[in-house]
């Protein structure tokens, strides 16, 4: 029955029930941080083979003779170029190659708008207004990093198609304030949604009143499929071209949950305009970037088909955690009518709303059992969700004993929230 049409007496017994079960698992005494989407020691050994690509190995170049051990090649080794020219659909030499961080090369490109602007326009730093739209919920380092600099953020609701693109045309076209939009557009971080066609292409259309509009297209899950039917995402960049609108897009991707997150290489893809600006800030920043660490990507990755075959090995890991999730979810919460839960292809996260005003109370049970989950709020800007339900469900850290444990406890506090909050709505 749903908790919603329970009498009294019924919601009191479902009360109960949940609070002695939170009391038990309290006594099991555990210890589990599920805040972050952090690939588990199963999925880095995967990646054990980039340490010995350098083995005994007595030739350091290049295919254009550099000898990746010393300064140069501000962009990267053209080989690992080709590789994220695959991932990311976009010529390898539109492409610039950073250390492990594409949250970096992020932070650093809203620098360099604050600082010294884009396209021959004012700095940011030196307007009136400077404000940023963020489709919600959203990736919290996103928002972090915007606010960081004083960047006003405005909410996007997200749809199943995307980011409300009628509200961002709206906005975008008649206010040059608004100097750009944070993208996750493939298995967004948390919705699991992927843009449709007709939301990439819409982006490719817009008509910004601001002429140094950037759109921050952080594909961090291109090539994250956990399904035999994955999902498909346009290519952005092809469809900027038709636009004649590709000056408005920087792109961005990393081998982070693909071989090491400490270590592995990030990447910047940009228009020929936009890369001149940035190869003034890149060849001043740094004489180059780790170059010893593309060349042994390259020796273990080999190209783009050995991306993808690397990624079945993930797959193999995490989507039983992610059945783990659902089933759990639907199991405990279905018939409660308290929550509702994403059903995602691939990507990092399963994003979970609750009861409305119940978010912070479920995490707050979970942390005080002792699973920390990521705080309610934290995937919309300044940490405010208006509804108070959202909440990021990140599976692939813990093992599969332990998860199941996770998102039992987790049942158990979204029930027992959602009973406190109608009995002292209602009684």
């Amino acid at each position: 029955m749903k908790l919603a049409a329970m009498d009294k007496a019924e919601l009191r017994r479902v009360n109960q029930e949940a609070a002695s079960q939170y009391e038990d698992f309290k006594a099991l005494h555990v210890s589990l941080n599920m805040a972050r989407g952090k690939p588990c020691a199963k999925q880095l050994d995967l990646a054990l083979g980039v340490l010995e690509a350098l083995k005994a190995r007595s030739e350091f170049a290049n295919s254009n003779g550099d000898d990746s051990r010393n300064y140069g090649i501000w962009n990267g080794l053209p080989e690992m170029r080709e590789i994220f020219s695959g991932m990311m659909g976009l010529p390898a030499d539109l492409i610039i190659l950073g250390n492990n961080s594409s949250l970096q090369m992020m932070f650093d490109c809203i620098s360099q708008g604050m600082t010294h602007g884009f396209g021959g326009c004012k700095p940011w730093g030196k307007q009136e207004h400077v404000k940023f739209l963020c489709p919600v919920p959203g990736y919290d380092r996103h928002f972090a990093v915007t606010e960081y600099f004083g960047v006003e953020m405005i909410p996007v609701p997200m749809l199943k198609t995307g980011p409300d693109m009628d509200l961002i045309e709206r906005l975008v076209e008649k206010d040059e304030s608004i100097k750009g939009c944070w993208c996750v557009p493939k298995y967004s971080n948390p919705t699991g949604v992927t843009y449709s066609d007709e939301t990439v292409r819409r982006f490719a259309a817009l008509k910004p009143a601001a002429k140094d509009f950037r759109i921050m297209w952080d594909n961090a899950y291109c090539v994250h499929d956990l399904t035999d039917t994955p999902d498909t995402l346009l290519n952005l960049y092809e469809e900027c071209l038709k636009q004649g609108t590709e000056d408005n897009v920087l792109f961005f991707a990393s081998t982070s949950k693909i071989s090491f997150p400490g270590a592995g290489v990030a990447a910047l893809g940009a228009s020929a305009r936009n890369i001149v600006d940035l190869k003034k800030r890149f060849t001043t920043q740094t004489i180059g970037p780790d170059k010893l660490n593309q060349l042994r990507h390259i020796l273990f990755l080999h190209d783009l088909d050995g991306v993808y075959s690397l990624m079945q090995g993930h797959r193999k890991i995490l989507e039983p955690k992610f059945r783990i999730v659902e089933e759990a979810l639907e199991r405990e919460l279905g018939d409660l009518g308290v929550a509702r839960w994403s059903h995602p292809n691939g990507g990092y996260f399963v994003n979970l709303d609750v009861m409305n005003g119940c978010a912070k109370r479920v995490v707050e049970l979970c942390r005080n059992a002792g699973v920390v989950l990521t705080d309610a709020g934290a995937t919309f800007p300044y940490g405010a969700d208006p509804n108070d339900s959202n909440i990021r469900i990140a599976p692939s850290f813990p093992p599969e004993e332990e998860l199941s444990q996770a998102m039992h406890l987790l049942c158990i506090c979204v029930t027992l929230a959602a009973s406190e909050k109608l009995l002292s709505e209602r009684f």
